[in-house]
């Protein structure tokens, strides 16, 4: 008998489709590629949009007059004269008093609102508020008045600050805020007092 000899067979795994993560990595770095000219488009200084639209204009008609005053002034420009007065800002007019109203009238009237509404308040909502009112006092003490009440606005301003200190350590500490309260409103009284409200 003859016997038969085994056959070899080779057997291979099934191979995984790998489409889809091709598909997936193709994807990312295309988002990648987009995200990272989007971030250039934005951090990259455009120098070059202003340039053209100022330079027909001033090729028309600064041109000819213009070309000898930047070439002294760039010879100029080592030893400091030019630049000191192009970095001085220009004086600050003085405001009158109407237009200071105007301007620091909402931060007073919402400072009456503020102490109306600490008073009927206690704790951490008053000490909220009175917060709230002290950021606008420093605000206020950061409006530029008018030159002829600039010393009594000024010290208005501290001393209504120190009012509003004092009544927010009364509502801190649970005393009695009443007299706090009062003086905080006489010293608003007087800045309002102060520019005509």
């Amino acid at each position: 008998m003859s016997e038969q000899k085994p056959e070899a067979v080779w057997v291979f795994p099934e191979e995984k489709k790998r489409g889809p993560r091709i598909a997936l990595v193709v994807l990312l770095v295309v988002l990648a590629l987009i995200v990272v000219a989007v971030v250039a488009l934005f951090l990259i200084p455009r120098g070059d949009g202003p340039a053209p639209t100022a330079s027909p204009t001033a090729s028309d008609t600064a041109t000819p007059t213009g070309s000898p005053t930047p070439s002294t002034s760039s010879t100029g420009a080592p030893t400091g004269a030019p630049t000191a007065p192009a970095t001085t800002p220009p004086p600050v007019p003085d405001p009158s008093v109407d237009q200071f109203r105007a301007q620091v009238q909402p931060r007073l009237d919402d400072a009456s609102t503020g102490l109306d509404m600490a008073q009927g308040q206690s704790g951490d909502t008053a000490v909220q508020i009175v917060d709230s009112l002290q950021n606008d006092a420093q605000n206020l003490a950061g409006q530029a008045p008018p030159a002829s009440i600039a010393a009594a606005w000024g010290d208005g301003v501290n001393t209504y600050a120190a009012k509003l200190q004092a009544l927010r350590s009364a509502f801190s500490s649970g005393a009695d805020t009443s007299g706090a309260l009062s003086d905080a409103r006489t010293a608003l009284g007087q800045l309002r007092t102060l520019v005509g409200l």
